[in-house]
């Protein structure tokens, strides 16, 4: 570790900050409370982007948090198909007074080049 006098001697190379400025520090993760290294190439990598806070988890934490869609959760309804009347679900949560379609019923008014709006109007 170079003392806090020091450091001044290592943040320019030639001109340039240099990595030296930057040490690997071990980090605790939030969720699993296991140690992980913050890299001195990672933190370089914060510094250049001004990213203010350092990372929470460890990869493996950080990758199942990513898997899981991001903090939200997919919409699954069901729902009528407004052309054929049969039950489907769709992705998301529909809005009262515009047309629902099951996959099929949307595929082929895709393929004939209608649009929902045209079927609402």
């Amino acid at each position: 570790m170079v003392p806090p006098s020091f450091q001044h001697r290592y943040k320019l190379f030639n001109g340039a900050q240099a990595m030296a400025e930057f040490q690997d520090r071990a980090l605790k993760c939030v969720d699993c409370g296991s140690d992980f290294v913050f890299t001195a190439g990672e933190q370089h990598f914060f510094h250049d982007k001004n990213f203010k806070n350092e990372p929470k988890r460890c990869k493996t934490c950080k990758t199942k948090r990513q898997g899981s869609g991001g903090g939200f959760a997919k919409t699954e309804t069901m729902t009528t198909c407004s052309q054929c009347g049969r039950e489907t679900t769709v992705p998301f949560k529909p809005t009262q007074g515009r047309p629902v379609y099951c996959r099929e019923c949307f595929l082929s008014r895709k393929a004939a080049g209608l649009s929902t709006s045209a079927a609402a109007g």
